[in-house]
């Protein structure tokens, strides 16, 4: 199995809405984009699935020399395959090892942060873990105007915030609650509402708040994306259509996050894409 084809099946295991979007660019950018969201899937797992907080740490570690091999030149051969994908895609795209050391650390925030007291500290979360990403995939799909990298930074923080609304019950039944802690307190939610699934009208209002500030995100990312990179970027307003419509649904279901998880279908998610690449 050649290193492309090791993050092709990484990512098309996560059944993610971002793999929707790759399947538009062109060969070369999708090879690097999948490589990028091969290695992000990697280095969640090594957190989200190690029960042990130690040996997750090591396997981090163990990333951040990957990554740290791609400065020193080490011999290709001897890295892991997603960091030899990353290796070819550096031969044509800006990927600094500084911004991919980065995600790992937003992961390794995991291991140290189960509760954020309030949006502030939440912020440097989302930025290493989503906006990093949103600025390097930004850099595979084509920027000439540097007005493009503000608009990644908010989209990544406003697909972060859609995770964190449509995770609110997967992430608590995990220990984690990412909604800050002074406006669970502001609308009267408990952490117990939240582990034992009791929605409730404080609830609807907390979730309404959430969603007004990840609408907010977008709108001010889409303003922000100059017209000479607006089709360049296609791949990303993609993901930004099936998001905000993810995120539209579960608005009209009343915020019903507590006990399932909202998807929306793959003849959905494609349609969206085909839709959105016409139009941009």
């Amino acid at each position: 199995m050649t290193p492309d084809e090791y993050c092709a099946q990484r990512a098309s295991r996560s059944h993610s809405s971002f793999t929707t979007s790759f399947l538009f660019l062109p060969a070369e950018r999708r090879r690097a984009i999948t490589a990028l969201y091969a290695f992000c899937r990697e280095v969640d797992a090594a957190v989200d699935d190690c029960p042990d907080a130690e040996t997750a740490r090591g396997k981090l570690d163990g990333w951040r020399n990957e990554i740290a091999a791609l400065d020193a030149s080490a011999p290709i051969h001897a890295l892991h395959p997603v960091t030899q994908a990353l290796a070819a895609a550096r031969e044509h795209f800006s990927l600094p090892t500084e911004q991919l050391t980065e995600i790992i650390d937003g992961m390794e925030m995991d291991l140290d942060h189960a509760r954020y007291p309030d949006f502030k500290a939440l912020h440097l979360y989302c930025y290493r873990v989503a906006s990093v990403v949103g600025l390097l995939a930004a850099e595979i799909f084509g920027v000439t105007d540097r007005r493009t990298l503000k608009y990644a930074h908010d989209l990544g923080l406003a697909f972060q915030l859609t995770n964190i609304i449509r995770d609110v019950g997967e992430d608590a039944r995990r220990g984690r609650i990412y909604l800050p802690q002074d406006e669970l307190a502001r609308f009267g939610v408990s952490e117990a509402d939240l582990l034992e699934c009791r929605p409730s009208g404080n609830f609807s209002r907390l979730m309404e708040f959430q969603a007004a500030r990840a609408v907010e995100h977008y709108g001010r990312a889409l303003a922000q994306l100059p017209a000479a990179d607006r089709k360049a970027q296609r791949a990303g307003l993609i993901m930004a259509a099936i998001y905000r419509e993810t995120l539209d649904e579960i608005i009209r279901g009343g915020f019903d996050v507590l006990d399932r998880r909202t998807r929306l279908s793959k003849p959905r998610k494609l349609w969206i894409a085909v839709k959105t690449w016409l139009a941009a």
